[in-house]
């Protein structure tokens, strides 16, 4: 449905239906946060933008059309501002935890990263629809709300998109309202942030606001600490009742210890004797991340049946960062005399990314009747252009050369902190990241393409969905390190055409009843920070390929209460990191199969509850189809549950459990992550409308564990017991 578009009764009785689903929640919650302001309509239509239930129809993002979640024929999670705020998520990785079908990896300490049913990537980002695939932690600051998709997405996202893709919606101006919010929070392990949403009416068709944080970092590892800020200004233009243009710039620097986890004992687990160690260095052990956004959207309604949108984005990226940190532990192949004592053995290396993206995206949506039946018509094009340089020089252990390692590991005593100056072996100890160059490649990215979805309503009770999208990406890498080498220039170029299918089928035996099958496809050509790996014939740029199959129900129980569950199958061939060398990548296939169900709303006016399920099952597939190690990463059984209770009128409580089942850290299935279910808790009270306090506990019962992890030796030790305090209002 468009803007000011005369509807049908169906169509009014389907958006009554799940706009109401879950505005309760979204009602009280607004009204307990001072911080935030209710959602306001600047398009003068209640019917369009309903936070948490319909994806914006104003905006370029999830699902690009204003489908109601029930239409959706794929499985999807919205988090809203206020959800982020009341179950204390401080980044992706909190967020995460708290959804069905998705599990944090690590992310080598430097970066978000995120197991789509079984896929892992750090890629498949976006903002507000946009590729934002450069790879650091994203803050929450600005955003409206987080919409995590799983299952291929390349009819509406292009290359990656494999296992799901992680869309931010971020805040925009206001028209006609003036407000300023905050929100400033401390920890027990002392980190703390502040954050301010200020909102100006310029005019009666202008609004200009701005959102700004800052953090310091700090938590239970050794060494570990961090500054990071950020400050998006946008302004929105409303030119004429049916054009609206929103611009935004963001600037965010970023610098933090990198923190590359303990390695496994000789057991397949994670060396917990080692917990408290943190295997690195407090100079070397960092990164740095800065850039420089500018994003323009322009979005107006031609007549009562089509709307376009038109979005230009240009990004600038300078990242750093280096680490040292443990690929062996009480090896056997360690020198005799040192077999039987806690010697660790470190690698390391100091990467650098220069990226520039420029990318420009339309879309054209209509919704109309032709032939007899309903049509939501998406037609679009994207264009984007990627400069990016990349070097990495080895860590260099002269000791290591004499005494036949090699040069680019040592050994050392695991002890706290850890000495550096001398290696295991009694020797004196040199670092240097000089002498070891690994790679240094300069790529050029083209991509261009053009994509079309018909959701077709057939009658009243099924909807078809077909789409097609077309993809050309020509990339060009001059691997410098070869020119260093031999003065010789090793340029490599490849072009790949593909297309991306897509067909999902709705039925709708009731208005608040949903059963759904899709098929899609997508690819991923060597993007982000694989620019790099080029070295070797199984790097040579071919795309991997992803396909998935889902049936699903969406099921609003009541006007405030939905059921949602699918089961799907997933097939794979995709780059993941070796188990031999965590600098290389192998290419895996292979087959996962799985179930999720989630309840989500008011059970009663006073109680809101968020759960999910997932049961996950991937097997490594060969050639002939014949399956064998377990996928790495992919817990069988995952479940989250959180619950908000309004005590009183200012006060109320939340509770919520996270369980993660087992799971292999490695393709080689020997290290495996324990199981584990954390406790956390919140409370808070509303001392005034406008001013609120708030304690978020995490771990209550003070368990230890291992969420995640990288290489078999990379395991991330998770945090204790913490509070966290905060203070939001607004005024």
């Amino acid at each position: 449905m468009l803007i000011d578009r005369p509807i049908s009764v169906r169509a009014a009785l389907t958006i009554l239906a799940v706009s109401t689903a879950l505005s309760p929640f979204t009602s009280s919650a607004m009204a307990a946060n001072a911080s935030q302001p209710a959602e306001t309509n600047t398009d003068d239509n209640p019917d369009i933008i309903v936070v948490g239930r319909v994806l914006y129809s104003d905006q370029v993002n999830a699902v690009k059309t204003p489908t109601p979640i029930i239409d959706v024929p794929q499985s999807l999670s919205i988090i809203t501002a206020d959800q982020i705020i009341q179950q204390g998520f401080n980044s992706v990785g909190d967020i995460i935890l708290y959804t069905p079908g998705v599990n944090n990896s690590q992310g080598e300490g430097h970066r978000d990263a995120v197991v789509f049913r079984g896929i892992r990537s750090t890629a498949d980002f976006y903002l507000d629809g946009v590729r934002d695939d450069v790879q650091y932690y994203r803050s929450l600051y600005n955003l409206e709300q987080v919409e995590i998709l799983r299952g291929p997405n390349a009819l509406l996202f292009g290359r990656g998109g494999t296992g799901g893709v992680l869309n931010r919606v971020t805040k925009k101006g206001v028209l006609g309202e003036r407000f300023v919010g905050f929100k400033t929070s401390v920890d027990t392990f002392g980190a703390a942030d502040v954050q301010i949403d200020a909102n100006f009416d310029v005019s009666d068709n202008a609004a200009f606001r701005v959102n700004a944080y800052y953090e310091y970092l700090n938590n239970h590892r050794d060494f570990y600490d961090g500054n990071r800020f950020g400050i998006n200004p946008t302004l929105r233009f409303e030119l004429t009742p049916s054009t609206v243009i929103d611009l935004s710039y963001e600037y965010i620097n970023n610098e933090r210890f990198v923190d590359r986890g303990i390695p496994s004992d000789n057991d397949g687990l994670p060396a917990e004797q080692l917990r408290n160690i943190t295997f690195g260095d407090e100079d070397i052990n960092t990164t740095t991340f800065e850039s420089h956004v500018i994003r323009a959207l322009v979005d107006h309604q031609f007549n009562d049946n089509f709307k376009g949108n038109f979005s230009v984005f240009y990004g600038d990226y300078d990242k750093l960062y280096g680490n040292l940190f443990p690929v062996g532990f009480n090896d056997s192949d360690f020198p005799a005399e040192l077999q039987n004592d806690d010697v660790v053995e470190l690698d390391g290396y100091i990467d650098t990314t220069q990226r520039q993206n420029f990318i420009i995206s339309g879309n054209l949506v209509g919704d109309f009747e032709a032939l007899g039946a309903g049509h939501t018509l998406l037609f679009g094009g994207e264009f984007i252009d990627t400069v990016n340089n990349n070097d990495r020089f080895n860590a260099f252990f002269p000791t290591a050369a004499a005494d036949g390692r090699r040069s680019d590991q040592e050994l050392f005593f695991t002890t706290r902190p850890l000495d550096l100056t001398t290696t295991a072996l009694g020797e004196p100890n040199t670092l240097n990241f000089t002498t070891d160059l690994n790679d240094d490649t300069e790529a050029d990215l083209t991509v261009f393409s053009v994509y079309l979805q018909d959701q077709i309503e057939i009658a009243p009770w099924l909807d078809i969905v077909l789409g097609l999208r077309f993809d050309s990406f020509d990339i060009t890498v001059d691997n410098i390190e070869t020119f260093i080498d031999t003065g010789e220039r090793d340029i490599l170029s490849n072009s790949d055409q593909e297309f991306s299918p897509r067909l999902g089928a709705i039925l709708k035996p009731r208005e608040n009843v949903s059963l759904y099958f899709s098929f899609s496809e997508s690819f991923l050509p060597r993007s982000g920070e694989q620019f790099a790996d080029i070295n070797s014939a199984s790097d040579r740029l071919e795309p991997n390929t992803f396909s998935t199959i889902e049936l699903g129900v969406k099921w609003d129980f009541t006007p405030a209460l939905s059921f949602t569950a699918a089961v799907f199958e997933n097939m794979q061939s995709s780059p993941q990191v070796s188990d031999d060398n965590p600098d290389t990548l192998d290419i895996i296939d292979s087959r996962i199969r799985g179930v999720e169900a989630a309840v989500i709303g008011q059970v009663t006016d006073q109680w809101f509850i968020s759960a999910g399920y997932s049961y996950l099952d991937g097997n490594q597939v060969n050639a002939f189809g014949v399956e064998g190690n377990r996928v790495r990463e992919l817990p069988e059984h995952t479940f989250n549950i959180w619950n908000n209770f309004q005590v009183t009128p200012k006060f109320g409580v939340g509770a919520g459990l996270t369980f993660q089942d087992e799971s292999f850290a490695d393709n080689g299935n020997s290290v495996t992550l324990p199981r584990f279910a954390r406790v956390d808790a919140a409370a808070f009270y509303d001392i005034s409308d406008r001013l609120r306090v708030q304690v978020n506990l995490e771990n209550l019962s003070d368990i230890d564990y291992f969420p995640s992890s990288h290489t078999a030796n990379n395991i991330t030790v998770g945090a204790p017991f913490n509070a966290r305090f905060t203070v939001s209002g607004q005024f």
